[in-house]
């Protein structure tokens, strides 16, 4: 074990001292002296919630398969760890050879949530990297960027080297293999970045330049180095079976967000929700095999110890072998009392044999997610659920003998009215009474509905990426409607309601839909000490204002406004694998309240079949005009 930065007394002294140590079971150790490349992978936020993160331990264990590379870890600094960092000059280091994060090659940062983008540039500041990517050295780690954040770039592109757009383990490989003949001949920094740049998927922010129309929408976006791609295309894996997926993953010393396995059975989603960023931008659907599935839970159950299986997906019950994946992992985990997750499930989809089954074992929380709470409001979103299939699906669970149920709502949906929000009061209480027509000896004891309303926030590669949103106040009204609503119901005492901070919804649809200039904001409000912005703790939103006034950025011009359908949106450079023209049929759709079928009954021509696999080349019962 390397001999840790942190003395003693320091580690004595802060929270969870165990989040800087490393040395968890199953960590990588290499001798640093013996590779080529030393990267590290950087999670913005606090180690726990990093660690719970699969992609990382997908890219960790693809990295380290190589003989020339050393990938190690590092997350953000608690604020309490961070004052004592800065009072005594410690630069901020990686967990496994505790050397400086400024040593590395590559510092690789996912982007996951655009809440953590002050924690970025924390990142970049405590290991001594100059903020803006400009005023960086021969002497400095590239920094690069991934993730679903990155399929708008544009708020970070001040601070980042270069962007990859798509899945890890398409390109990652490429890029080392020329960085490491690159440094064998003693390249530039410039020259590193254009032989790259010529690689799908790979953007450079300095490559390109902006210019704005005097109402502030932009006006081009214009290539300044011929190394450069026109459009950035993003990149897919295929076939899964051949991709990197650990089967021994680290393992940490503290209780992480998600303690548990974590086995991904597939990727893509066909359900089209217009909301979704998610199920958009990953398509096309593609399932793990079976094999390959049965392997793996037995091998990272073995290698981690932990006590519960998560089956992984954007919509679990779309897996088709789902049924065949849980009696095995029933059977498998019977003997080791080993619990079964299985989150993102419709209701519609959720198969009573299979609750059961889980239940066998033991018993696990429900979690559903209607969305809205009228069908119209359903339609609007695609959601493509009626009452009937969500009070049935409840009735399943808890015949099942389960009795808390977790529902997931929005508001602020584009068209929402009085009716819409209201009906998530009926709705729940609706569910409750549900479970009162059970005689009350076959109960298994009170309902419990925990009903919460997050804000929508409009997202790129969506239906909705030109529709408004709420202000503040707006959604403050409408979330104390709700609550007034929820009163008035007859089983109110069965209903909890949880409810989002309005004034981080906004700040977060700046940044989703942000074009460059929003990164002055984000510097000036790092500056003025907001940090962890996600945690409710230690957000504070006068500080933003501040920062927001002090750079004369506009709020609600990114928004509260309708974009015109002809707009040059920030992100237009990036070819996600989904046609403008496809979005904008789905935009139309949704206020005219028409529903699209899933990609399994009918294919819309979304642009996903460019890709040549998955559940585009897949018999269906119809097509959906293009037209």
């Amino acid at each position: 074990m390397n001999k840790l930065v942190l003395s003693d007394e320091i580690l004595m002294t802060v929270d969870k001292p165990a989040r800087y140590i490393g040395n968890e079971t199953n960590m990588v150790v290499k001798d640093t002296k013996a590779v080529d490349i030393r990267f590290c992978m950087c999670f913005p936020d606090v180690y726990e919630i990093g660690m719970s993160h699969l992609g990382i331990q997908i890219l960790y264990d693809m990295f380290n398969r190589r003989e020339d590379t050393y990938c190690e870890r590092v997350y953000s600094p608690w604020p309490d760890l961070d004052k004592i960092m800065r009072e005594k000059n410690i630069p901020l280091f990686a967990l496994e050879s505790q050397a400086p994060i400024k040593d590395f090659d590559f510092l690789g940062i996912t982007l996951q949530y655009e809440m953590c983008y002050t924690n970025v540039l924390q990142v970049l500041d405590l290991s001594g990297i100059p903020l803006l990517a400009k005023d960086r050295t021969e002497e400095d780690p590239f920094v690069l960027g991934g993730g679903p954040c990155a399929y708008n770039p544009e708020p970070l592109a001040d601070f980042f080297d270069f962007f990859y757009i798509g899945e890890g383990e398409t390109v990652y490989n490429q890029l080392l293999d020329i960085y490491k003949e690159h440094k064998r001949q003693g390249g530039s920094r410039k020259e590193y970045l254009e032989q790259i740049a010529e690689i799908e998927g790979i953007y450079v922010p300095s490559f390109y330049d902006v210019t704005y129309k005097e109402d502030g929408t932009i006006k081009s976006f214009t290539k300044n180095n011929s190394h450069a791609k026109d459009k950035i295309k993003k990149q897919v894996e295929m076939k899964l079976e051949n991709t990197y997926y650990p089967k021994k993953p680290l393992v940490p010393y503290i209780k992480a967000t998600q303690d548990r396995v974590v086995l991904e059975i597939q990727r893509g989603c066909i359900r089209g929700c217009r909301f979704c960023q998610a199920g958009m931008v990953y398509r096309p659907v593609r399932e793990r095999s079976m094999d390959f599935l049965k392997e793996y839970a037995i091998e990272m159950l073995r290698a981690t110890g932990h006590e519960e299986i998560s089956l992984s997906s954007l919509s679990s019950s779309d897996f088709s072998g789902l049924q065949e994946l849980v009696y095995f992992l029933i059977e498998e985990c019977n003997r080791q009392k080993v619990n079964i997750s299985l989150p993102s499930l419709r209701i519609d989809a959720f198969a009573l044999d299979v609750m059961n089954k889980v239940q066998d074992v033991r018993k696990s929380s429900l979690t559903f997610a209607p969305e809205a709470g009228t069908q119209r409001l359903r339609d609007v979103i695609n959601k493509g659920l009626t009452e009937e299939n969500i009070l049935s699906g409840a009735m399943e669970a808890f015949n099942g003998g389960w009795n808390r149920v977790k529902l997931y709502f929005m508001l602020g949906l584009p068209t929402e009215t009085e009716e819409d929000i209201e009906g998530i009061a009926v709705l729940s209480d609706k569910i409750a009474r549900e479970y009162y027509t059970i005689p009350k000896d076959q109960r298994n004891g009170k309902v419990g509905i925990t009903a919460s309303t997050s804000f929508f926030v409009p997202k790129p590669f969506t239906p909705f990426q030109w529709s408004r949103m709420d202000t503040t106040e707006e959604y403050l009204n409408k979330q104390h409607f709700l609550r007034a609503k929820f009163n008035e119901q007859l089983n109110k005492k069965s209903i909890k309601y949880n409810w989002h901070e309005a004034e981080l919804s906004v700040l977060e649809g700046v940044f989703a839909r942000g074009d460059r200039r929003t990164a002055k904001a984000l510097l000036a409000a790092y500056k003025e000490g907001c940090l962890f912005d996600s945690w409710t703790e230690f957000f504070v939103n006068e500080k933003w204002v501040k920062a927001f006034a002090d750079t004369a950025i506009d709020i609600n011009f990114y928004t509260s406004r309708d974009r015109e359908e002809d707009e040059i949106l920030p992100w237009d450079f990036i070819d996600a694998g989904i046609s403008k023209a496809f979005l904008l049929r789905e935009y139309k759709n949704a206020r005219e309240e028409k529903v699209t079928p899933n990609c399994k009954m009918a294919c819309s021509h979304c642009g996903a079949m460019e890709f040549g696999g998955g559940i585009c080349y897949l018999p269906r019962n119809e097509e959906v005009s293009a037209l």
